[in-house]
């Protein structure tokens, strides 16, 4: 039971790795034992992180921009050339555009699909030969992909590819974990509501009444985002594939 939640040597990629969520999944990973990768499109803010990572454990930094099938195959290329395993990816990246409806463009619409689904499928893809090397029946590898609850409840903020593409998140994990159970590759899904980002920044300004939306009072933290990817990346949900945690402070259930 005490290794019940290790992931203690394991090998992990970290998409959108260098802030947001994805750096709070990364650095719970770091200092879990993991050996981890991060990327994202900005070198110096993703080469800033992995530094500030680095001093708790081993992180290494690889730049790509996987809205791009290019970007997706030459990180695969980078990581197979590094590894001949890999037992975690972790599908983070994406990006949101919010507009009226009567003004949203189709350059929002496709940015958003290309990043928030699109490269979830082909990395996995790609990545598909070093996932199960190291996957075993009793240790299956993981693939943990990042939704929202806005895949799951409206949004107040005019996101119409965001959720859309959120949605879409949460069946193409159904999909791949149907389709990968036989390869011991296990596939789930988180879906946060409101952590500190980039991409919340707005958000943030009025943080009385932003802990006044939701119903626990408070934005999530770092434990709420890596100990939920680290309990579907060990021991003890070796048994779920294709499932869904939500992670959101109770904004789902309390939605009227």
């Amino acid at each position: 039971m005490q290794d019940l939640f290790s992931i203690a040597g394991k090998t992990a990629l970290v998409t959108g790795g260098s802030r947001g969520i994805g750096a709070m999944i990364a650095e719970g990973f770091v200092r879990a034992g993991a050996k981890v990768y991060i990327t994202s499109r900005k070198a110096k803010e993703l080469n800033e992180t992995c530094l500030r990572l680095s001093e708790l454990g081993e992180c290494i930094a690889i730049p790509s921009d996987l809205s791009q099938l290019d970007g997706i195959k030459q990180l695969a290329d980078e990581l197979i050339s590094r590894e001949s395993k890999l037992d975690i990816l972790i599908n983070n990246a994406g990006a949101t555009w919010g507009a009226p409806i009567d003004e949203f463009p189709e350059s929002g619409w496709d940015k958003v699909m290309d990043l928030n689904v699109k490269s979830v499928f082909f990395l996995t893809q790609k990545l598909l030969p070093l996932l199960r090397s190291a996957a075993t029946k009793d240790e299956p590898a993981r693939v943990v992909n990042l939704a929202s609850i806005y895949a799951l409840r409206y949004s107040h903020q005019n996101t119409f590819s965001y959720s859309a593409s959120k949605a879409a998140v949460l069946q193409l994990t159904q999909q791949l974990g149907a389709s990968l159970i036989k390869d011991h590759i296990n596939v789930n899904a988180i879906a946060p509501g409101l952590f500190p980002s980039n991409m919340t920044a707005f958000l943030m300004e009025d943080e009385e009444a932003l802990n006044n939306s939701i119903p626990m009072h408070r934005a999530g933290k770092l434990e709420d985002a890596a100990g939920t990817a680290i309990y579907l990346c060990s021991r003890a949900s070796s048994y779920m594939t294709g499932g869904l945690l939500v992670i959101d402070g109770g904004s789902v259930v309390s939605a009227g």
